[in-house]
C-alpha cells in the first residue's frame, strides 16, 4: 500500500520531531518534509507534493492561514490540516474558508490526529471534537435564546420588530393604535421575559441576535 507522505509544519522543532517520530513508526505514513517557516512550507508543498500538510497556524512572519492560502493555490492536490493552540470555532471556520480540509487543537490526542490524517487523506473534512463541542454548546445557547423568544406574545414580538426599526414608545402606540401606557407595560413584560435589564440591553439583545 502507498505511504500517505506528510509535511510537517511547525515552529516549534520538539512538536515537530515528536510527530515526525510518531508518523514514521506507522507504516502508513512517511514524513517527507518538514519546516519551521510558511514561506517555506509553500516552496516545498509546490516541489514535492505532499498529501498531508500538519500546518501550525500561528507563525510569523507567514503565519498558517496566509500559507493555507498559497499552498491551496499553488498545490490543490496536498490536503491541510490545521494545527493550533486555539479552539476557537471562528479560527477553525477561517482555516476550511482558506482551502483547509481539517482542524484540530494541541490538546488533540496521537489518535484523533491519526483519524484525523486518514479521514481527509480520504477527501472528507474534519474537525476535532474539542471545536465540534464547543459548536454544539453555541447552538444550545442559540437554542435557549430563541426560547426566551417563543415566551413573547405575538404583539410583543410586533413591539420588538418596532423598537428595532428605531420607533419610540409613543410612535409605536401610534402606530398600533394601543395607548402608550399598554406600549410601556408590554416593553417591562418583554425585558422580564428575556432577563434583561433596560431598554440599552434590549437594543442590544436584539441587534446582537439578528432578531
Amino acid at each position: 500500500m502507498e505511504k500517505i507522505t506528510i509535511l510537517l509544519v511547525d515552529d516549534h522543532k520538539l512538536i515537530r520531531d515528536s510527530w515526525s517520530f510518531i508518523l514514521n513508526s506507522d507504516p502508513r505514513f512517511v514524513v517527507i518534509g518538514e519546516t519551521d517557516s510558511g514561506e517555506e512550507a509553500i516552496e516545498i508543498a509546490k516541489t514535492r507534493k505532499p498529501r498531508i500538510i500538519l500546518m501550525d497556524v500561528n507563525m510569523t512572519p507567514v503565519n498558517g492561514f496566509d500559507a493555507t492560502q498559497q499552498i491551496h493555490k499553488y498545490s490543490p492536490e496536498s490536503k491541510i490540516i490545521a494545527v493550533s493552540m486555539h479552539s476557537m470555532p471562528a479560527y477553525a471556520k477561517k482555516m476550511l474558508q482558506l482551502g483547509a480540509m481539517g482542524y484540530v487543537t494541541k490538546n488533540s490526542s496521537k489518535d484523533e490526529m491519526i483519524t484525523a490524517i486518514i479521514e481527509v487523506n480520504n477527501g472528507k473534512k474534519y474537525i476535532c471534537e474539542e471545536v465540534k463541542n464547543i459548536l454544539a454548546q453555541l447552538e444550545l445557547d442559540e437554542e435557549s435564546d430563541h426560547a426566551d423568544m417563543n415566551t413573547l406574545s405575538r404583539r410583543e414580538i410586533d413591539i420588538v420588530k418596532l423598537l428595532k426599526e428605531g420607533l419610540s414608545s409613543k410612535e409605536i402606540a401610534l402606530q398600533l393604535d394601543i395607548s402608550l401606557k399598554t406600549v410601556e407595560v408590554h416593553r417591562y413584560n418583554i425585558l422580564k421575559k428575556l432577563k434583561l435589564k433596560n431598554t440599552a440591553a434590549l437594543v442590544n439583545f436584539i441587534n446582537t441576535k439578528g432578531l
